[in-house]
């Protein structure tokens, strides 16, 4: 039997355990798989975080170094987010140039990032119009079984929330200082399995999924991004049930992010 008739008839069992509000691992249409966030992973960068849910695992590293402002925004400094998906993370992902699915996982984790204003880049400026911080924010996805967003989200907040400004080693100062976080924005993503909407979607209910939607909150209790995915529709009400799970979601995904 080819691969591509296993995966039909393995999403058309998703779909009717999905009716029946069910699904393959025994979760609830709103529960998470186990979450846990590693943080100093990588003791080179200036700040990591290891993320897992469930079997899913992403690494996030920063990396701040002095660069120039750009000339539209001389008085702030400059904040960079790059996924990579490794092919020996998912069969699905080849060698070559960024996979589309990287584009998007890199700018859904940096909207939301920048809308909540996770770092005030202003303060990462030094001189303006010459010199200022720049902040890499990069993404390595280890192990793809499904909702690879949510687990970039947590592993990028876990390592800036840990993140060291190194003045010393480019002798700025004396001694280096915490990065200043102001805010702590976490994702929540939401895929369709017919007339079931689902959280933290594995590998296989994503591939039989109708329709993804990922909902980015603050602790303030804000939407600050949000990104459809896949083909399909969600109504209204729709949406606003998901921001509602989102909220719900949000502290406890804040508070593993963190550490606290």
């Amino acid at each position: 039997m080819s691969d591509e008739v296993t995966a039909e008839i393995l999403s058309t069992h998703i779909l009717d355990l999905a009716r029946q509000g069910k699904r393959l691992d025994g979760r609830t249409p709103d529960e998470y798989r186990r979450i846990e966030v590693e943080h100093g992973f990588v003791v080179t960068a200036d700040g990591s975080a290891l993320a897992r849910i469930g079997e899913t695992a992403v690494l996030s590293g920063i990396k701040l170094e002095p660069g120039k402002p750009y000339p539209d925004t001389p008085n702030a400094g400059v904040l960079t987010t790059n996924a990579e998906l490794i092919p020996l993370s998912s069969p699905t992902f080849e060698p070559g140039p960024p996979h589309p699915r990287a584009i998007e996982v890199s700018r859904v984790v940096d909207r939301a990032i920048r809308a909540a204003e996770t770092i005030d880049l202003k303060k990462l400026c030094v001189t303006p119009s010459e010199k200022c911080w720049s902040c890499f924010v990069d993404i390595h996805v280890l192990d793809h079984s499904g909702n690879i967003i949510d687990a970039a989200s947590l592993a990028a907040l876990g390592a800036l929330t840990h993140a060291t400004l190194p003045q010393k080693r480019f002798g700025i100062a004396e001694a280096d200082i915490p990065l200043a976080v102001e805010h702590f924005p976490v994702e929540c993503t939401f895929t369709r399995l017919g007339e079931t909407i689902v959280v933290d979607a594995t590998f296989d209910e994503e591939r039989a999924g109708q329709g993804r939607v990922t909902i980015a909150t603050d602790e303030a209790g804000n939407i600050v991004a949000m990104q459809k995915g896949l083909i399909g529709a969600f109504s209204p009400d729709d949406v606003k049930e998901m921001a509602e799970r989102a909220f719900r979601h949000g502290d406890r995904l804040r508070a593993i992010a963190r550490g606290v």
